[in-house]
């Protein structure tokens, strides 16, 4: 049964990602260190075995229990063999995102956490047609304007252009793009974080934010003019110049970085805390968290790998959980 407002969130639900990568690693060494966060895992029980954290098969979201990792099985086929991802499984891995997105929806689940996928793995085996988790969990919310924000203790960030080349980025970033970004930011942040009035820096696209139309147009045409128009709105100001936005002085003028594309906004945030980033997805009518990584074939199966993103994805998940119902912040989330 969804629980009520009374009851508080309802527990999360992880979902298992590719079964041959870290992903199985990184969330049973996780539930020792978020031991106040209640989920479950749609997954194959066999999976998750021998990551020195007790097992339990349970029935519902609501059997979530501290003390021991909780699964719900989910039909993907054994054994997972690490680094060596397996098409027979790629229709269990999409079919976990989708149960789990249903779940939060019904109100059963809190919020969703996805553990790493492998999306070559996925094409292979299930001819998956998104470039990630983030359009298809857009498509899964009836195609809802979403963006990603990358998080940490120090910094938000989020790019107006993702995983495109960056020669296909100026004629990506267009003015309905970039306010669609902004807006999206500024409702999560209030809704999701807790601010009530956002403060959002804007990089400008080229280096020195154009240096007046010396370095490039684009500012001087047009960005500058919607940040302007929106800023009274939306909290939002620049473009700033990229190069001097970032560093610690800098980020106390702002609650988040909107950036113009992929690099611009991940190597400062991967600088600052590489192991301890948290990928969100704002705008969807669910809470959905990831952490910063990938399934890391090259080291799955040899106990190396570190739980730090997954255990921040999951208490910013459950404080997100919290937010939405109106309630204080239960745990040290990221900030």
């Amino acid at each position: 049964m969804p629980s009520s407002p009374a009851d508080g969130p309802a527990p999360l639900v992880v979902t298992c990602g590719e079964p041959a990568g870290i992903g199985p690693e990184v969330v049973a060494k996780a539930r020792a260190r978020v031991a106040d966060v209640p989920f479950v895992v749609l997954g194959n029980p066999d999976h998750f075995a021998g990551h020195g954290v007790a097992v339990r098969v349970v029935d519902t979201v609501t059997d979530a229990r501290a003390d021991a990792l909780c699964i719900l099985p989910h039909d993907i086929p054994g054994p997972a063999r690490p680094g060596r991802p397996d098409p027979a499984q790629a229709t269990g891995v999409v079919s976990a995102i989708a149960r789990a997105v249903a779940l939060a929806k019904t109100g059963e689940a809190g919020g969703i956490v996805t553990a790493p996928i492998h999306k070559k793995a996925l094409k292979d085996g299930a001819d998956f047609a998104y470039p990630g988790h983030t359009e298809y969990l857009a498509a899964l919310a009836d195609g809802a304007d979403v963006v990603m924000m990358l998080a940490c203790s120090e910094l938000r960030v989020v790019p107006a252009t993702i995983h495109v080349a960056l020669e296909a980025v100026p004629a990506r970033l267009t003015p309905p793009l970039l306010e669609t970004v902004l807006r999206v930011t500024e409702s999560g942040l209030r809704r999701d974080f807790g601010i009530a009035a956002p403060r959002i820096a804007v990089a400008g696209l080229n280096p020195h934010a154009g240096e007046g139309g010396t370095m490039g147009r684009a500012e001087v045409d047009w960005i500058a003019p919607l940040v302007a128009r929106l800023g009274p709105k939306l909290g939002c100001f620049g473009p700033l110049s990229a190069d001097t936005m970032f560093h610690a002085e800098a980020r106390r003028t702002y609650d988040a970085a909107v950036a113009m594309y992929h690099d611009q906004a991940l190597i400062p945030i991967k600088t600052i805390d590489f192991a301890g980033g948290v990928n969100v997805t704002l705008g969807l009518p669910f809470i959905r968290t990831s952490p910063d990584h990938g399934t890391a074939f090259d080291i799955a199966g040899t106990g190396r790998a570190d739980p730090t993103s997954m255990a921040a994805a999951l208490r910013m998940a459950w404080d997100m959980a919290h937010r939405r119902q109106g309630r204080p912040s239960p745990v040290a989330s990221v900030r």
